[in-house]
């Protein structure tokens, strides 16, 4: 699978609900570090509860910017990870609970720094020059 941002989570951005602005502070934006082998992309995942192989979470992404309809911010850090190699990252907003934790985009591939395998030390994800996506 190549990366992608959720169909549904365009489908949210363009319907007649307000879309979540990504840069607004009071929005938590967070990373999921997965295991492939226990995950398989669909373009009709919509939450986080849709997610299996959840290897660890990063903490709130910080200086969070949208400019010309790209979504940026500072690497993520995953703190004493432990768990299975991961190979994919997952970009969600989190609400504190899984089934309402809206899914943004899906990375499996052009990530420096994976695969990783979680040792209990910290895991640090490079965010693309580019941005995380656009739109």
């Amino acid at each position: 699978m190549a990366n992608a941002v959720y169909p549904k989570f365009k489908e949210f951005l363009l319907g007649t609900a307000t879309g979540p602005d990504l840069d607004n502070a009071s929005v938590n934006v967070k990373v999921a570090l997965v295991d492939s082998a226990s995950y398989t992309y669909s373009s009709a995942h919509d939450f986080l509860d849709d997610v299996a192989g959840i290897t660890a979470t990063s903490g709130n992404l910080t200086t969070k910017t949208v400019t010309n309809g790209t979504f940026d911010s500072d690497d993520p850090v995953f703190t004493s990870a432990t768990g299975a190699q991961s190979e994919i990252l997952i970009l969600y907003i989190d609400s504190g609970s899984a089934a309402t934790s809206r899914l943004i985009a899906y990375y499996d591939t052009g990530v420096t720094g994976l695969p990783v395998t979680p040792n209990g030390g910290n895991i640090n994800i490079t965010v693309n020059a580019s941005g995380w996506f656009a739109l």
